[in-house]
């Protein structure tokens, strides 16, 4: 993994089973794979699209020279690794949610939506993702995060939770 490019990476990191054990699971294994991480605040939020158990979300960013096909096979191995059960609908309660947000500037929809659309359209992702990188431009609409969530207009409703990650 030795490269002179490292491509800046967003997860978007989320449970609602267990979250006090499964996302602290989760963040050292991540750093484990990836290295240094840069935490959010995390965010608690209610279930959006179900009935169920109140969310945390937070989002995490390194750098690493791993493809995006790599950088999407280990994330979902980790999900695997701590219970996610993927046999339910798309709308559910799981121990471990981790969804990719940026990989770099990149734009695609394979393998994964990139940039993700919840990046603009759900408070729990932007307004973390507005605190952990204000600065940084969305690659489509060219504006900052910070100002995408100053303008952001929507009820959903969410507050910043203390914790221990």
């Amino acid at each position: 993994m030795s490269s002179l490019y490292q491509t800046q990476v967003f997860l978007g990191i989320g449970s609602n089973i267990d979250k006090e054990n499964a996302i602290p699971e989760a963040l050292v294994i991540l750093e484990n794979q990836f290295g240094k991480l840069v935490i959010s605040p995390t965010f608690e939020s209610e279930s959006v699209g179900f009935n169920g158990d109140n969310f945390y979300n937070l989002v995490v960013s390194f750098y690493t020279a791993f493809s995006l096909q790599e950088v999407v096979s280990r994330y979902k191995a980790i999900e695997d690794q701590l219970g996610r059960d993927r046999s339910g609908p798309k709308f559910s309660a799981r121990s471990l949610d981790i969804d990719p947000l940026l990989y770099g500037d990149l734009i695609c929809d394979e393998p994964v939506e990139l940039p993700r659309g919840e990046v603009l359209e759900n408070a729990y992702v932007l307004w973390p993702l507005s605190i952990l990188a204000p600065d940084h431009k969305h690659p489509l609409t060219g504006r900052s995060f910070s100002d995408h969530w100053q303008s952001y207009d929507n009820n959903q409703k969410l507050w910043q939770v203390e914790t221990s990650w």
